[in-house]
């Protein structure tokens, strides 16, 4: 018997922003399909329009998995991870332990495809297509802060500041980053009728 799915199925029950208070709880679940999709989609305007040869699918499957050693970690407050240089390095660690734990979880025949998901190709293009997952996660948290902050819930405002200065400094190394916060981070804010008619 394998538990590696079965306990992947238990990101739903992985809280997000728990130090925060929240209008809307967001689990892990909910975070993974977001970066997933906006991670696909940075993977697709570096392909279009700046002429990258990216694994679209991968980017894809990379986002669902990113965070999955939460399963066995639970969500580190970003205050908390990181914090000083020895915190983050020692729960690198930890997660990477957690990582392997979740991998031995899958028969040895299937184990190799899994790998590759969680450990990364040496290569050009997987370390760039890997760098727009993370700004994909950084997109993904800036986005549950102007939802909070759409409900009135001022708790956000320095999560938010935070985390749209870190994605403007992406923006400078990685341009599929402004695209997407210029092209398609307004629609964010607007109600579902607005939405429907742009």
């Amino acid at each position: 018997m394998y538990s590696f799915f079965a306990l992947i199925s238990r990101m739903k029950y992985i809280d997000r922003w728990e130090l925060m208070r929240n209008s809307r709880n967001e689990n892990l679940s909910e975070h993974s399909l977001d970066v997933a999709v906006i991670a696909h989609a940075l993977c697709v305007i570096a392909n279009k329009r700046f002429g990258k040869k990216l694994d679209v699918e991968k980017a894809a499957l990379v986002g669902i998995y990113h965070d999955s050693s939460e399963i066995i970690t639970g969500d580190m407050p970003t205050p908390v991870k990181y914090y000083g240089e020895e915190i983050r390095d020692a729960y690198k660690q930890v997660e990477a332990v957690a990582e392997s734990r979740l991998l031995q979880k899958l028969p040895d025949d299937l184990r190799d495809e899994f790998e590759r998901i969680y450990r990364p190709d040496d290569t050009e293009s997987e370390r760039y297509m890997r760098r727009l997952v993370k700004a994909a996660d950084k997109i993904s948290a800036f986005i549950k802060c102007v939802n909070e902050e759409n409900t009135g819930n001022k708790e956000f405002e320095r999560a938010k500041e935070s985390t749209e200065k870190a994605i403007r400094n992406m923006e400078v190394e990685l341009p599929e980053v402004e695209v997407f916060m210029k092209e398609f981070m307004p629609a964010y804010g607007e109600t579902l009728d607005d939405l429907l008619k742009i």
